[in-house]
């Protein structure tokens, strides 16, 4: 457990959005730099479904994050300027509460018995957040992934709560391919006889559900591109392969995703994947404005937001989360009278390039922030 992480404890009860709530519940978060007199110069961070709150390396705990060579004294987010909040996510597994933790009304692990968890949820205990540490108004929600569509819940939930917003690859509403990719990974873990209806335990955890569920992830987060380019049809050595088993791993790019599948195995829980992977299908900003025949109307729930300005990045390649959604946002947060920089990135590495395409993303980031 990282020696700088925090812990915010939420209003109890925190009301959820699809009914129930939570008592005694708390978020976990991590800081850089420092809030002026004025705290007018604080950022907030949504994460996708599987980051926790190291964001980046600091005093308290010098490993790298997962943004890493974004955030820092002197980089694209910098923080001798800024003041910068990471959030782990209401329902995640690494700090903030959700289905592996401890329900203090029963003393026993909520598992699936957690309340239906909602990206508005998300959102919401991140506001709650912001209000606590004394923040009225951010100068700047930035959101990727899920963590975006968890930032257009905060936006259109909070009006006048936030200056400015960065949206990267994220949706205004779910799509069809990426809801079914979501099913099939939802569907492998529940499959495995280990996860037993969410009643595992750590000598019976659903590994190879949650192993294929992350395979199918990996696939979907980088494009055919890069794939062709990294791995072509590179075989194994010999000696690599698995001489007992005509069907087993042959090629580089299958030993990849083993690779990748293993280092996430047992790092996250699968009921809470399950809950953040349903809420992210779930998500439909439209919903908090609802036409004459009670459809969502994304463009009148983005015309409900009142930010002053946004950068929208959007990747090329990305077939998870389409630019044309980047699109969608951008017109629509445009519309509402935010001036919006829209920039469309030919990133090889598809939905996964705003983690490793630092150059790109990073000089579009730092240039919007020294904007504002």
């Amino acid at each position: 457990m990282s020696d700088a992480r925090q812990y915010f404890p939420l209003p109890s009860p925190f009301p959820m959005r699809r009914g129930g709530e939570l008592v005694a519940a708390q978020l976990a978060y991590e800081t850089w730099g420092a809030l002026n007199a004025a705290r007018d110069n604080a950022i907030l961070i949504l994460t996708g479904l599987s980051p926790g709150a190291h964001a980046a390396s600091n005093a308290a705990d010098p490993s790298p994050g997962w943004w890493e060579d974004m955030i820092g004294p002197g980089k694209h987010i910098d923080t001798n300027r800024w003041f910068v909040i990471c959030v782990n996510s209401l329902g995640s597994c690494k700090g903030s509460t959700g289905p592996a933790s401890i329900n203090p009304q029963t003393g026993k692990v909520y598992k699936l018995d957690f309340p239906e968890l909602t990206l508005e949820d998300v959102g919401n205990s991140a506001f709650e957040l912001a209000r606590g540490l004394g923040i009225d108004k951010l100068a700047c929600l930035i959101g990727n992934s899920m963590g975006g569509m968890s930032a257009l819940g905060y936006l259109v939930e909070h009006p006048d709560s936030v200056r400015a917003h960065i949206s990267i690859s994220t949706a205004p509403q779910a799509q069809p391919f990426a809801i079914a990719i979501r099913s099939l990974q939802r569907e492998a873990i529940r499959l495995d006889p280990n996860f037993n209806q969410g009643n595992y335990d750590d000598a019976h955890y659903p590994e190879t559900g949650m192993s294929m569920a992350r395979k199918l992830g990996v696939i979907t987060y980088r494009s055919a591109m890069e794939w062709v380019g990294r791995f072509a049809r590179i075989r194994l050595d010999h000696e690599a392969r698995a001489d007992d088993d005509p069907f087993g791993v042959e090629f580089q790019v299958e030993s990849y995703l083993a690779g990748h599948a293993k280092r996430f195995v047992r790092s996250f829980d699968p009921n809470c994947y399950l809950y953040l992977s349903r809420a992210s299908d779930w998500f439909d900003v439209g919903e908090h404005a609802p036409d004459a025949h009670g459809h969502g109307d994304v463009a009148a729930a983005l015309w409900k937001i009142h930010i002053e300005r946004a950068l929208v990045i959007g990747v090329t390649t990305d077939i998870l989360f389409p630019l044309s959604q980047q699109e969608e946002i951008a017109n629509g947060l445009r519309s509402a009278g935010a001036q919006v920089d829209f920039v469309a990135l030919d990133s090889p590495q598809g939905h996964d390039a705003f983690l490793v395409d630092i150059s790109r993303f990073g000089a579009a980031i730092a240039g919007f922030l020294a904007k504002l």
